[in-house]
């Protein structure tokens, strides 16, 4: 996500507490909202992808995904 589309974002949030948002306004807010959403929760997939675990023998065990075997 780019920093104008954040910075949209708080505008329109700034905006909807001052005077409100017309129906328009609320519909690019609540679209920019879930792409900044999926985009944090890529970044987090990512990051954790890249985690490993270093057990007691020394050995590096890479961090499994939840429910995978």
């Amino acid at each position: 996500m780019k920093e104008k589309d954040i910075q949209r974002i708080n505008e329109l949030y700034n905006l909807d507490k001052s005077i409100g948002l017309t129906p328009e306004q609320k519909e690019e807010q609540r679209k920019l909202r879930h792409e900044y959403i999926q985009s944090v929760r890529a970044n987090l997939r990512a990051q954790l992808n890249n985690v490993s675990i270093k057990n007691e023998d020394g050995s590096i065990t890479p961090l499994k995904p939840k429910g995978l075997n």
